[in-house]
């Protein structure tokens, strides 16, 4: 029975083609079943799929058929994350419509994942640019404006002016845009919020609740980014002035070691202060420059401290000093009130700045039983201690201080506990074409007007065209523009921002749950079966983006009374780089490995087998030419393996981890012995399986039986109950190996004579008295070093093992002219004998 040799895209196209005819991977709510969730991060579509997606949706596809094989009903979608600057940019460079390139560019990765034989149901498939899709997150929209959570004003905003378009605080890293790596500088704009701030307590409280389940750098990326501070808001009076400087701080007990005020160069107090002083253009100038520096690097610690004199001073509310207001480039309107009460002996930022200005320095906390003196410090003192120079506190330690302090000065109004958060509302508007319009008009009489939902979509004007310098054609489109106001019947002019692509991404695992709805954005009994996702999927770098939106748009949904739970993914495994020659692949370092060229030359299942075994689904991955030759050279060998034995009639439709029964009764050593390893490797696959996906160590235990399969093969095809056992062995091996590398182990399987596909068949189960082994070797210690190692009956008792033990030559020489003080056994580990 030869089957020929080994055709990868034979086989592959084969199996890929039944599997779309017997419609195995759709899902279907089933409340009979167990659901399980499993989702990866949908990619944007390029035109060209990449190793890291090759990646990504590989681990995906794994965890999905082995969930189906553990009698789940398993829902596992795919769709398209369409919107965005890339499509607009690169339909400018080849004169086309966004959409047609978006369109093309689907059709073609639709194609290439379905070479890889992943196991999407394809009938959830969406595009976050068709309107179908975008019109119900207009309706969010209007839901969210209604209740308070969206809205416009006039803001310091992330620009990139190569992009040419705002960008959130997330979407800039180092001062760079995350798109293009483009400086970005700071603009005065009109933008639409949402109000994430709202529920920032809650993303922080509930982040609780996935660990253990999400990695602890997802989750401390999180909570550094939401930043939650506990402290006070402090009122400083303003000499000679109505004016007050107030101050958010996490450090009451140094207030009596502020000595001077420093402010953002953006805050609104700035003017009033300067005004008719001649301090005043100094400072107006520092400002401007200050303002065009990127956020993110006037926060950073290594940042040169500058400063200039405002010209007016504040009062300290507890020591009644003058502190002289400076404004300085380190302090952010974004974060607390943009005013920092300048304690230089124990905050280093302020401490820079004050020996830089020689401005004074007053130390308050003390370590117990020492003295500081501010001349001789080299470095603030932020340790903790007891309080001095702070008049009624002294003697306070510090921490308890504190809260006695505001205290304190609450009775008289100048204090109150606050807590604060680093997070910011998220600015969603782009000034680009190729994103969902904000579905509101603006209207002199009424000012802005949502769209009724029954004019709902408002779509992209077909004929508008991306325009060569990048700006967005909507606000030159007069049939778009121009409309009529909803309230009150007269003209009105549409909004033309469109929204961050981030938006559509932070619900679209909502919609696959029923993505063919046209009369709502979601099935209730859909989304309360399938919800939450149980397992997503992808890269460490949206830890404060995607995951953090996704996170707070199912809270605003619930509120909302669309969903019932809280948090959108109950796991996440974030997967690690493809790396080759240890950068990550770019074509600007030449290091690209196109998929498609491997596919052809060593097949889907060799891809896939190789990117899953090089390393652990969490770590990166350095690319190999001889590791997928290697994968490739491995399912040969379990080709020739089931040719063999079928050639030489050992190759029966038994079925994986066969109870004795099927195996004819009395086995012989060397059948006992396959079979071992055969319910061992189960017991080893569905362990490493269920923690945490370890598909490295699960491949390698396959090898090892394969390789078992090869030892025993010859003494076993032809003697009684060898073929019953080989074909058992080989039967598991296809069964654990077909979520890695799906279409040759069906093929294998139909060739075997098996009945029905791998694809939705049961999970196998170890049989633990398959595991029982005649003979055990047992470690023989003296005086607990290693003498011997010995076989011994597995039913040997104490009595009989230490018998054995006391036969074997090296022990008996180490034990002479010693007497045995204790003989230890240790069961089915090891005998020590304690001599002297």
């Amino acid at each position: 029975m030869g089957f020929g040799k080994y055709d990868p895209q034979q086989v592959e196209q084969k199996w890929q083609k039944k599997w779309e005819e017997s419609h195995c991977f759709e899902a279907e709510v089933d409340p009979a079943k167990p659901k399980y969730y499993v989702l990866e991060m949908f990619p944007y579509p390029s035109g060209k799929i990449h190793m890291g997606h090759v990646r990504n949706y590989s681990i995906g596809d794994v965890v999905a058929r082995y969930k189906r094989m553990r009698g789940h009903n398993v829902l596992h979608p795919m769709g398209w994350d369409a919107f965005g600057l890339p499509a607009e940019n690169a339909a400018i460079k080849h004169k086309t419509h966004p959409a047609a390139w978006t369109y093309a560019n689907i059709a073609d990765m639709r194609a290439q994942l379905k070479r890889l034989g992943y196991s999407y149901d394809w009938r959830r498939e969406l595009a976050t640019c068709r309107p179908e899709y975008y019109q119900w997150e207009q309706r969010f929209f209007i839901q969210l404006l209604e209740k308070g959570l969206v809205y416009r004003k006039n803001s310091p905003v992330n620009w990139c002016e190569s992009c040419n378009t705002v960008l959130a605080n997330e979407q800039v890293e180092e001062g760079r845009c995350w798109r293009c790596d483009g400086l970005v500088e700071q603009k005065q704009l009109e933008q639409w919020f949402l109000k994430i701030t709202a529920y920032a307590e809650e993303l922080l409280d509930d982040l609780k609740l996935l660990e253990g389940d999400w990695p602890d750098r997802v989750i401390t990326m999180q909570e550094n980014w939401i930043g939650k501070s506990v402290g006070a808001q402090l009122k400083f009076q303003v000499k000679d002035s109505d004016e007050t400087v107030e101050v958010f701080t996490t450090r009451p007990d140094t207030l009596c070691g502020a000595t001077f005020m420093s402010l953002a160069a953006e805050h609104p107090l700035v003017e009033k202060l300067i005004a008719g002083r001649p301090e005043a253009e100094k400072v107006r100038a520092f400002c401007r420059d200050v303002a065009n520096m990127d956020r993110i690097r006037r926060g950073a610690e290594d940042l040169e401290k500058e400063g200039v004199f405002t010209g007016a001073y504040c009062i300290n509310p507890l020591t009644g000093r003058e502190m002289p207001i400076h404004v300085a480039n380190f302090v952010l309107m974004g974060y607390g009130t943009g005013a920092v009460m300048a304690v230089p002996a124990h905050d280093q930022r302020d401490f820079e700045f004050a020996r830089k200005y020689k401005l004074p320095m007053q130390v308050v906390i003390e370590p117990k039983g020492e003295k500081l003196d501010p001349a001789a410090m080299t470095a603030a003192y932020s340790d903790p201690g007891v309080l001095v120079n702070s008049g009624a506190f002294d003697g306070l330690p510090n921490q308890p201080a504190k809260g006695v302090i505001i205290e304190h000065l609450a009775k008289s109004g100048l204090a109150k506990p606050t807590v604060n958060y680093r997070l910011r509302d998220w600015g969603i508007s782009r000034q680009r074409f190729w994103g969902a319009p904000i579905p509101v008009v603006h209207c002199e009489k009424c000012g802005i007007v949502p769209v009724p939902f029954d004019q709902l979509p408002v779509r992209l004007p077909e004929e508008a065209q991306a325009r060569a310098d990048g700006r967005s054609p909507l606000p030159l489109l007069e049939n778009f523009v121009n409309t009529t106001c909803p309230k009150c019947g007269g003209p009105a002019r549409r909004e033309t921002d469109t929204m961050d692509t981030f938006m559509e991404s932070s619900w679209y695992f909502l919609r696959y749950t029923s993505a063919r709805n046209e009369t709502a954005p979601f099935d209730p009994a859909a989304l309360k079966y399938w919800s939450p996702v149980d397992q997503y999927i992808g890269g460490i770098e949206h830890a404060i983006l995607h995951l953090l939106y996704s996170r707070f748009f199912v809270k605003a949904l619930r509120d909302l009374g669309y969903v019932e739970h809280s948090e959108p993914f109950k796991n996440l495994l974030t997967q690690g780089m493809v790396l080759k020659d240890g950068s990550k692949m770019s074509k600007s370092k030449g290091n690209v490995v196109d998929p498609h060229a491997m596919i052809e030359k060593y097949g889907a299942d060799a891809t896939r087998l190789f990117i899953l075994f090089a390393s652990p689904p969490e770590k990166d991955l350095e690319w190999s030419d001889a590791g997928i030759e290697g994968a490739f050279r491995f399912l040969n060998r379990v080709w020739r393996l089931a040719e063999e034995l079928g050639e030489a009639g050992a190759l029966l439709p038994i079925g994986p981890a066969a109870p004795l029964s099927a195996l004819g009764g009395e086995l012989s050593a060397p059948a006992r012995d396959l079979r071992r390893k055969e319910h061992d490797s189960v017991r080893k696959v569905t362990r490493d399986m269920e923690n945490k996906f370890q598909f490295n160590t699960v491949i390698a235990a396959l090898m090892e039986l394969v390789n078992e399969l090869y030892a025993q093969k010859d003494a076993l095809k032809n003697a009684p109950g060898g073929p019953e056992a080989l074909s058992s062995a080989l039967s598991t091996v296809l069964v654990l190996l077909s979520p890695v590398a799906p279409h040759i182990c069906e093929e294998l399987w139909a060739h075997m004579g098996h009945k029905g596909q791998l694809a939705t068949l049961p999970w196998p189960e170890h049989d633990e008295s398959a595991l029982a082994r005649d003979e055990i070797e047992l470690v023989v210690q003296v005086n607990g070093k290693v003498r011997g190692r010995l076989m011994v009956p597995a039913s040997a008792d104490q009595n009989a093992v230490r018998e054995f033990a006391m036969t074997h030559e090296n022990v008996l020489r180490h034990l002479e002219g010693k007497s045995i003080k204790k003989l230890i056994v240790v069961p089915g580990k090891l005998v020590n004998v304690v001599a002297g």
